[in-house]
């Protein structure tokens, strides 16, 4: 009968050791995981601001006027032509 015991609790320590190594490589893994996608939500930052950066440029008040003014679109502002008192000089 101890002789059982004893083995019963030989299977159980082999149980739990081979529980703890399959625990610690999940969880390694998971882990290099976890890094793995750190890294691409920081790539993912950086190229969101390049994107802030180039919209703001693209979007930028002299680059429209330049674009509007350019030879394809060739506008121009218009010419007002209001009263003097509308103006605010006809004393």
């Amino acid at each position: 009968m101890p002789r059982i015991n004893c083995f019963v609790l030989l299977l159980l320590i082999l149980a739990s050791a081979l529980g703890t190594v399959t625990a610690q490589n999940k969880a390694r893994k998971l882990y290099q995981a976890l890094e793995a996608e750190q890294e691409r939500a920081r790539q993912l930052e950086v190229e969101y601001s390049q994107l802030q950066l180039e919209l703001a440029t693209w979007a930028s008040h002299a680059r429209i006027e330049q674009i509007a003014r350019g030879p394809q679109l060739k506008m121009v502002a218009p010419v007002l032509n209001l009263p003097d008192a509308m103006l605010g000089g006809g004393h």
